[in-house]
């Protein structure tokens, strides 16, 4: 691949797909968009017309051309399975958005297929590229602030009855495989998971506020203990309007670290301030593509890197699984009422 682009196959053009467009056009250098679908074929030439992709006459079309070498998935939950068993059969890379499926189950069969292909698979959890994300995590590779004690995560978004949960499939089982954590909170989870290693046990409360109508929760808290002693306490909501930014706080033996959405605020314990990243909305707001694309650039670029020099993406199948095994122990715990252990 070194000296040409990697050829792109697109599937899925809805709502979210409009970071990913505008990411792919800045990344033209390195990548070409051989073809994109969707089911819809009138939203499909209006989406293509509007960032300037082709349009694919079907998805088996996009597999039977020797031009594509991995496909971006950008389907909901509920149509992915099939659809990745297809590209890995086909033996293309698979970069998808998250969660990996509805249930971890499921997941777990998407990752093995992958395996068992021998085909990359990136899953877009796009905090952990934010220049404020990646300077914390290295300063946590390397202990500079010493071993982590406490931390605290909060997500308190918004998103309204009207024009979001009202909205077919939307906040169901069948269609999103749950609420806030696997919808929402998930890249929050996934990036604290990364800077802070798994969850060994959690006392979780989940909660469907009166503000919504909806099948799953809008609200969840919860306890969390760490597999390295670290203790942690979590709220995640889109039922706090109008929607802030998602906070990590990390309080070492030698300094705290806060990222709100992407900015990093760091207090030694020697006076020193350190502040890192850039001026951002979250998207914690009714309009939940209120974020730049520059993080899944970012991270589409990763998974380019990692085709070319046959090495894991940095956000694999793997890595999500574990945040989809954190939010069934989370789930389990409320819906049992008792501290749960992840199981492993």
């Amino acid at each position: 691949m070194n000296g040409r682009r990697l050829g792109l196959g697109v599937i899925g053009a809805g709502m979210g797909a409009k970071p990913h467009a505008l990411a792919l056009q800045s990344l033209s250098d390195s990548i070409e968009v051989v073809g994109v679908y969707r089911r819809n074929r009138a939203e499909l030439l209006s989406f293509c017309e509007l960032y300037g992709f082709p349009a694919a006459e079907g998805y088996e079309a996009l597999l039977a051309n020797p031009r594509v070498e991995a496909i971006l998935v950008l389907t909901t939950p509920n149509a992915r399975e099939d659809i990745v068993a297809a590209a890995a059969r086909a033996g293309k890379h698979v970069l998808m958005e998250k969660p990996v499926e509805r249930t971890f189950d499921a997941a777990q069969r998407i990752v093995a297929c992958c395996e068992q292909h021998g085909v990359k698979l990136g899953i877009i959890f796009q905090h952990r590229f934010r220049r404020a994300s990646r300077y914390l995590a290295e300063a946590v590779a390397e202990e500079r602030y010493g071993a982590l004690e406490a931390v605290h995560l909060v997500v308190p978004w918004w998103r309204p009855q009207h024009g979001y949960y009202d909205q077919p499939g939307r906040g169901t089982l069948a269609q999103d495989g749950g609420g806030v954590l696997i919808t929402q909170a998930i890249h929050s989870l996934d990036l604290m998971l990364s800077l802070c290693g798994p969850v060994e046990a959690v006392t979780a409360m989940a909660k469907t506020t009166r503000l919504h109508q909806m099948e799953t929760e809008d609200f969840v808290s919860a306890g969390l203990e760490f597999s390295n002693g670290a203790v942690g306490a979590l709220m995640a909501t889109t039922a706090n309007f109008p929607g802030g930014p998602e906070s990590l706080t990390l309080n070492f033996e030698e300094a705290s670290a806060t990222l709100t959405a992407g900015n990093l605020t760091v207090r030694t314990m020697e006076g020193e301030t350190i502040i890192e990243g850039e001026a951002s909305e979250g998207g914690g707001g009714a309009d939940p593509m209120a974020f730049p694309f520059d993080w899944h650039a970012s991270q589409i670029a990763d998974f380019v890197e990692a085709i070319r020099n046959d090495r894991q993406p940095l956000s694999n199948g793997q890595t999500a699984l574990e945040v989809h095994r954190l939010i069934d122990a989370l789930m389990d715990s409320a819906s049992l009422g008792r501290r749960m252990e992840l199981s492993r």
